[in-house]
Parts: structure tokens; C-alpha cells; sequence
């Protein structure tokens, strides 16, 4: 395999050097920001995932006769939704 060198057609102008570099430096503290977060937020202690019997219990009633477009929470009508003929 043959090696080429290489080198920029022309030399760079100092603000654009400035510009890059000011964007490689602020990149890299971003990522060292982010690193450090992530980190944290992998360490903070996990919740338990809620279970069946702590959620609210959603009803609807299908037999005949029962009221078209309530809603049950807990077994306590919490609201009504005008236009709904069926659940």
C-alpha cells in the first residue's frame, strides 16, 4: 500500500480555525456533560414499576341497560362522554 501525504490547498483562515475550534472544545464539554449525567442517572436508585392492585380501576359496562358512555373509576361514576352509544 502506498502512503500519500496530505496537506490543505491553502492555508486556513484564522477565524475559521477559531470557529472550529471553539466547536471542537464545545463538543467535547457537551459530551463530558452528558457522560457525567448519564452516569448519574444510571446510578439514582430505580422505582418499582407500580402494581396491579396500587392502579385505578377502569370500568364500562356492557349488559343491557347499563348507562351508554359512563365511566367507572374504582367503581364510582366519574364522568360521562356525550355522543358514545357504545364502549
Amino acid at each position: 500500500m502506498k502512503t500519500l501525504p496530505w496537506a490543505p490547498a491553502t492555508a486556513e483562515h484564522p477565524a475559521r480555525r477559531t470557529a472550529r475550534l471553539f466547536t471542537a472544545a464545545l463538543l467535547r464539554a457537551s459530551s463530558v456533560a452528558l457522560d457525567r449525567l448519564a452516569r448519574r442517572l444510571a446510578a439514582a436508585p430505580q422505582r418499582a414499576a407500580p402494581t396491579l392492585s396500587s392502579l385505578a380501576a377502569l370500568e364500562f359496562h356492557a349488559e343491557a341497560g347499563a348507562p351508554e358512555g359512563a365511566l367507572y373509576v374504582d367503581g364510582e361514576l366519574v364522568a360521562r362522554l356525550p355522543g358514545v352509544t357504545r364502549l
